[in-house]
């Protein structure tokens, strides 16, 4: 199985959920090979839970993914903690909706929610936990307390940080944060335009269905990250769409 486990369907946390845009983006997503994204949406994106409406309106739920134009998407959600970084949550659809329920006094900045504690509350639903782009200079993990970075699944090879900062130099670095935790390195886009699918994803040994299946083959690191060779052009070329479509957007709202 080819899994993204990073992965957005809006254009930015400011844009409303598009049908439209979803839809295309899955096509893509199946198109680029995968098998398989965790939808990673921001939690405190305007309206989360309208993605996850329309999913449950349109498409079939099989125990803890929705079939979705080929792709299995697992869900998830990308949650900011208050000593800065990211971190990616993955796991059955009435726990993420619950652990967003439970995070709302959380969304703004001043309020976010520590990372002991959001580990705490993941655990308390059985998710995987990811740390999204360790080293990314605007939302780094490196000044956590290494107890704390231990306890989760592992660490996310993001295709953004591995355009910007250099494959090799955000490669090693990721790597030598792992090897320290002992806890594994996992590939996320980062998508938020179709163009980026396929820059970086997981090659799973097995077919996963579950999120304890999906937990397991990463813990016991039965699969492989892939690196797609073009690399910085499908970055580069999403980053530019991205900026293109979120220019659009905001005069199509100046002219409402």
């Amino acid at each position: 199985m080819k899994i993204d486990l990073h992965t957005h369907v809006k254009i930015s946390k400011k844009s409303e959920f598009s049908p439209d845009y979803f839809t295309t983006m899955l096509k893509e997503a199946r198109d680029a090979g995968l098998n398989a994204i965790a939808l990673t949406e921001h939690f405190n994106t305007q309206n989360f839970l309208d993605v996850y409406s329309y999913l449950d309106r349109h498409y079939a739920y099989i125990e803890d993914y929705y079939e979705v134009e080929g792709i299995k998407i697992f869900p998830g959600m990308e949650v900011d903690v208050k000593e800065v970084g990211h971190i990616l949550i993955i796991s059955n659809r009435q726990s993420i909706v619950q652990m967003f329920n439970k995070l709302q006094s959380h969304l703004e900045e001043e309020n976010f929610i520590s990372l002991a504690a959001l580990i705490d509350l993941a655990d308390s639903y059985h998710a995987v936990k990811i740390g999204g782009h360790p080293f990314r200079p605007s939302t780094p993990l490196t000044q956590h307390d290494p107890g704390q970075l231990k306890r989760l699944d592992a660490l996310d090879l993001n295709g953004k940080d591995l355009y910007s900062i250099g494959i090799e130099e955000n490669s090693e670095s990721v790597y030598w944060l792992a090897d320290k935790l002992d806890i594994p390195v996992v590939a996320g886009s980062d998508t938020h335009q179709f163009l980026q699918y396929g820059s970086v994803y997981n090659h799973l040994e097995t077919d996963c269905s579950t999120i304890t299946e999906l937990k397991t083959a990463i813990q016991n690191r039965q699969y492989s990250v892939q690196i797609s060779p073009d690399l910085h052009l499908r970055v580069r070329s999403a980053t530019l769409a991205k900026k293109l479509l979120k220019q659009l957007l905001a005069k199509k709202e100046a002219i409402k």
